[in-house]
């Protein structure tokens, strides 16, 4: 009953409108223009504006308004849980190689579909300008 509790409240700290909670190791990037390469063979490449890095965790619903628990936080490295209503769940590990480049693994359900994603990271600039 007790492993229910940080999670029941993580999602009710969501709920009340607080700011999720932040990672150390995001604290070491920068926002701005992100490649996140699969490491896979012929990997696909996504090319996002960053603006907070807190998407980074959330890969595959970004924008969705999400509710995270942090399972593991250290300075170079983190890992959370999160839950998105109607559009899916996932967990993301992130390892911090440089301010620019990170390893990210993520996995879970995205749109009803399952999803598993091993993904290297880097800081090519500032986000283009509209």
């Amino acid at each position: 009953m007790l492993a229910i509790l940080p999670v029941v409240m993580a999602t009710s700290n969501a709920d009340a409108g607080e700011q999720p909670p932040v990672l150390a190791a995001l604290g070491r990037l920068e926002p701005g223009q992100w490649d996140l390469r699969s490491r896979d063979p012929n990997g696909a490449l996504m090319r996002l504006c960053i603006r907070d890095l807190q998407d980074l965790l959330q890969v595959r619903h970004i924008g969705k308004s999400c509710s995270q628990f942090v399972v593991e936080d250290r300075p170079m490295r983190g890992s959370v849980t999160y839950a998105c209503p109607r559009a899916g769940h996932g967990r993301t590990d992130i390892r911090i190689e440089t301010s620019r480049l990170i390893q990210l693994s993520s996995q879970g359900v995205a749109d009803g579909l399952p999803f598993a994603l091993n993904l290297e990271g880097r800081r090519t600039g500032e986000c283009a300008r509209r």
